[in-house]
């Protein structure tokens, strides 16, 4: 007989919408790139629930943090429009490799498959599309693990603010500015996340959603949903002594909140 799934950790419950904290390695919905996988945020939402959700919109596989749905279509339209009018403010943390500068914007386009009609069939094509990236170095480390390159490695602690939603926007973003986001198997240094796993046991992608901020669709009332970070990313910062820099809402482990914790605000 099979073990049962953990159940999700709720961030906040209304009978409008829900947003979850995401597992690092967990799908949002059923994808073609992945389809040996067979546990979706989704579907173990609307199993936890007991009743249909709809996503507004998608966090990467790799990264974790606030994830949220609507619980009707009227719900999931509204949403959706916050979000694709960069409306939603929303707030990440990841470790990144090398000295991050202090603060600035990363204003660099992302090439994006865009659907049009050709010959009356749908085709795709690659687009360059807006995409910018608001960020905040929080803190910095140095360790004694040299490279081929290094006899050390040097790491910064960033908070991440996207103005738009591109796919693997901040991935590509902290890539663009050479400072890559370890655990990224795709656009990072594979000798670098290799050197981090040996020296801290970590191996996933060290991005985190922590905060999204919109309006809630049924009252216009300011709506802020926060998720504290999971243990294995949390644990990363313990190594580095880094707790004091995260923000408040960031310091507390999935463990000690309990697995499904629900607020609603």
């Amino acid at each position: 007989m099979s073990a049962q799934p953990q159940p999700l950790q709720i961030l906040y419950l209304d009978e409008h919408l829900v947003a979850i904290n995401k597992p690092s390695g967990l799908l949002v919905h059923r994808s073609p790139v992945d389809r040996h996988e067979e546990r979706f945020a989704l579907q173990l939402t609307r199993d936890q629930l007991n009743q249909r959700v709809y996503p507004v919109h998608r966090l990467d596989k790799p990264t974790s943090g606030v994830l949220l749905f609507a619980l009707n279509p009227e719900v999931a339209k509204s949403l959706a429009q916050q979000f694709e009018s960069s409306q939603v403010r929303k707030q990440y943390l990841a470790i990144t490799r090398g000295y991050v500068p202090l603060g600035g914007i990363i204003d660099h386009p992302i090439n994006q498959a865009i659907m049009f009609k050709h010959e009356k069939k749908l085709r795709e094509r690659m687009t360059p599309q807006t995409a910018v990236t608001f960020f905040h170095r929080l803190a910095l480390t140095e360790q004694p693990w040299p490279s081929s390159k290094h006899i050390t490695s040097r790491y910064s602690l960033v908070a991440l603010y996207p103005k738009t939603g591109r796919q693997h926007q901040l991935r590509r973003h902290m890539k663009h500015i050479s400072h890559p986001i370890i655990g990224d198997t795709r656009y990072g240094k594979s000798e670098h996340n290799k050197l981090f796993i040996e020296n801290t046991g970590s191996r996933r992608l060290l991005l985190a959603a922590t905060q999204l901020k919109l309006w809630h669709p049924l009252t216009g009332a300011d709506l802020t949903i926060e998720a504290p970070l999971q243990d294995a990313f949390l644990d990363v910062i313990r190594q580095f002594g880094w707790e004091a820099c995260l923000p408040l809402h960031s310091r507390i482990s999935k463990t000690s909140m309990g697995d499904n914790q629900s607020t609603t605000r």
